[in-house]
């Protein structure tokens, strides 16, 4: 039922639509990286562990996000239902592959998304999926390092053990610059 603050709205239903399957997929990454956590964590990777729930906490800020945008320009958002995660994995780098591919498929939705915003001229929407396209480049770039890390220590001897130290390196990096920028740190 539209009520008073959403009876009238220039927000395009196909556009909302769309919004709103970014929404799920920012839940599904959220959640997937919650998932990940919890097999690190139950494994040792006490770094990688942290990296994750910390990435976890900045998809699910993301989905809020877009909930937000999608209801304030008079749509309704739709909480998405999260189904199939994955709990296993076969090795510790197996992990940090998955997540690469994973910003990869993202960075195209945004790209879509943003594309079709642009092409209905829904330039408020355009503009505001601006950040997520930024966001995505700046996930695209850690997540190569992360997979790079596998390359240049190696997973043999304290190789994994060294990964995951660097790891929390990546982290208290990530939390200062987000300090510096002016966000709250997780």
């Amino acid at each position: 039922m539209k009520t008073s603050i959403t009876a009238k709205t220039s927000l395009n239903p196909e556009v909302e639509s769309k919004l709103n399957k970014q929404v799920r997929m920012e839940g599904i990454s959220a959640f997937y990286y919650l998932s990940m956590a919890s097999w690190c964590e139950n494994r040792g990777f006490v770094n990688a562990a942290e990296f994750l729930y910390d990435h976890f906490e900045e998809e699910k800020m993301h989905m809020l996000k877009l909930m937000r945008y999608i209801n304030e320009a008079g749509g309704h958002a739709i909480a998405p239902e999260i189904t199939n995660l994955r709990y296993e994995y076969g090795s510790f780098r197996e992990v940090f592959d998955q997540i690469l591919e994973h910003e990869i498929a993202v960075s195209r939705a945004i790209n879509n998304l943003a594309d079709f915003c642009f092409k209905e001229k829904d330039f408020a929407s355009f503009q505001f999926l601006q950040w997520y396209v930024a966001e995505q480049r700046e996930e695209e770039s850690v997540a190569r390092r992360l997979v790079e890390l596998f390359d240049i220590i190696g997973e043999e001897g304290q190789g994994i053990w060294l990964i995951d130290q660097e790891i929390g390196k990546m982290l208290q990096q990530i939390k200062a610059e987000r300090a510096a920028e002016g966000e709250e740190a997780a």
